[in-house]
């Protein structure tokens, strides 16, 4: 069990860190600000998420250098049960947010994770450990009779200066795949199939009876335009699946709340779970998701494409 939440969690932080598009901000769908601005609304910590949504760097690289530690600390055994307690928080908050709304909520895996902590959270890591070692050496250091007081200080010492050696190594790696391990985010000047063209300007307010509109010109066949619902906020793809056809799909995964991926190669991927989508109907491709994409009407008026309403 510690060897997999160890790896699984030091895995996790990496794959953030080397991720172009996980500090992206609000303009990439698959970035922490994305993902946090979807999940928000059907949370039951919504409320609490506002920090995370205004320093979203921050709050994202908390949450990729916390997995570090708390793996570090499962499969060195070093503090035991506070990194069990860490990663125990850390899959709590994953499970009240984006594996909230999973049905059924056995296909949540955040709620696995939590429970998994729960053997090293009561025994903590005493074998084959840092911790173990610690223990065995104060036990012989109070057979030859040094105070307790010494025991502890020495524990306590030399637990925290493997602390500061352990952690070093997972900042400096950390650090160096955020900075050089991470592909750039390239940028095209017009949309292509399988790309989504920036979000266009919303005519009339913010408001539900807001007009949103993109040129047409901006959403080749294959391609997509990335707009918002003037009701909700929420990322629609307006779509040419074949030419001459629109319509457009929510960018929100009806498995757990997540936002999708542009259309690519005629789908549309989940990075949360592994959901697809067909991106010419909305249907679903691969689960864990059951339901299809939302769809939404949209209607071509000379060069512009209008945003319609939701389809029942």
């Amino acid at each position: 069990m510690r060897l997999f939440l160890g790896v699984t969690f030091i895995y996790a932080a990496f794959d953030k860190l080397s991720d172009a598009h996980y500090l992206a901000g609000a303009g990439d769908p698959a970035s922490f600000y994305a993902q946090t601005q979807a999940v928000k609304g059907g949370s039951p910590i919504g409320w609490a998420l506002g920090p995370a949504l205004s320093a979203p760097t921050f709050f994202g690289l908390l949450i990729a250098f916390g997995e570090l530690a708390v793996g570090l600390g499962t499969l060195f055994g070093l503090w035991g049960r506070l990194a069990a307690a860490g990663g125990a928080a850390i899959s709590a908050t994953l499970w009240l947010t984006v594996s909230w709304n999973v049905s059924p909520y056995y296909l949540g895996n955040d709620l696995a994770f939590l429970f998994a902590w729960t053997p090293l959270l009561l025994a903590g890591t005493p074998y084959l450990s840092i911790d173990g070692y610690l223990a065995r050496r104060a036990r012989r250091d109070r057979a030859r009779g040094l105070e307790e007081d010494g025991v502890r200080r020495r524990a306590l010492l030399d637990g925290g200066i493997a602390a500061v050696a352990l952690g070093g190594a997972g900042l400096l790696a950390g650090s160096l795949t955020a900075t050089f391990g991470r592909k750039k985010v390239t940028t095209p000047a017009a949309a292509t199939p399988g790309t989504t063209a920036p979000a266009p300007a919303v005519s009339g307010g913010t408001g539900s009876g807001a007009k949103v509109t993109v040129a047409a010109s901006a959403v080749p066949v294959g391609g997509s335009a990335q707009v918002q619902e003037p009701g909700t906020g929420d990322a629609v793809y307006i779509v040419q699946p074949t030419a001459g056809q629109y319509c457009g799909f929510s960018s929100i995964c009806t498995h757990s709340g997540c936002t999708v991926n542009p259309p690519k190669n005629g789908e549309m991927y989940c990075p949360c779970h592994g959901s697809k989508f067909n991106a010419a109907t909305g249907a679903v491709v691969t689960g864990p998701a059951t339901k299809p994409l939302p769809k939404y009407t949209v209607t071509k008026n000379g060069d512009q494409l209008e945003l319609g309403g939701k389809q029942s």
